[in-house]
């Protein structure tokens, strides 16, 4: 099963995949598709407040916040880690619970982004927000280094997302039944 959509002027299938007996998603990944990617860093930056840096979390964004950076004329962007890497110096983390990812979550800044981010403008873009609580836990990061939150961003707000007015999506996806059915 898939469901067909329009986003960013392109259209695409999404395949359906079913979390629970009661609960069914759109897979939307950008991973490979670089003229959706490219659409996409077009329209959210139409949409875009002024900002300083984006950052984002690891790692289906990471396509998406590469080229709105290079569309933007920007020569970093900064992320936010599923893991601690060696090179990472006086980390900062968060736990988090996500609904395509089992179990608990850390996510991961280095002090070296953080320095970055006081006292500026960040933009937080994602591929998906869903439930939000990946985008809190980018967020409590952000605040945490100091930087000042002026976007939420992402391609599609999933379910209730989508009624929420803190944040700038290109267009809704809606939640699936087991049978492929849009859930009202």
């Amino acid at each position: 099963m898939t469901y067909k959509m329009n986003i960013a002027g392109l259209d695409r299938e999404l395949p359906l995949c079913r979390l629970s007996d009661d609960l069914t998603i759109g897979a939307f990944v950008m991973f490979g598709d670089v003229e959706l990617t490219v659409a996409c860093a077009a329209e959210l930056l139409k949409k875009a407040p002024e900002f300083d840096y984006l950052v984002a979390p690891e790692a289906k964004a990471i396509p998406l916040i590469y080229e709105m950076a290079r569309q933007a004329g920007l020569n970093d962007y900064l992320l936010v880690r599923k893991n601690k890497k060696a090179y990472m110096q006086g980390v900062f983390e968060v736990t988090v619970h996500s609904i395509t990812t089992e179990g608990e979550q850390k996510l991961y800044m280095d002090a070296v982004d953080a320095a970055k981010m006081k006292g500026k403008r960040i933009a937080v873009i994602d591929d998906v927000i869903s439930t939000g609580a990946s985008l809190t836990a980018v967020e409590t990061l952000v605040e945490k280094a100091g930087g000042n939150i002026v976007a939420r961003m992402a391609v599609l707000a999933e379910g209730e997302a989508a009624d929420r007015d803190d944040i700038i999506f290109l267009e809704r996806l809606p939640l699936f039944n087991a049978d492929g059915t849009v859930k009202e």
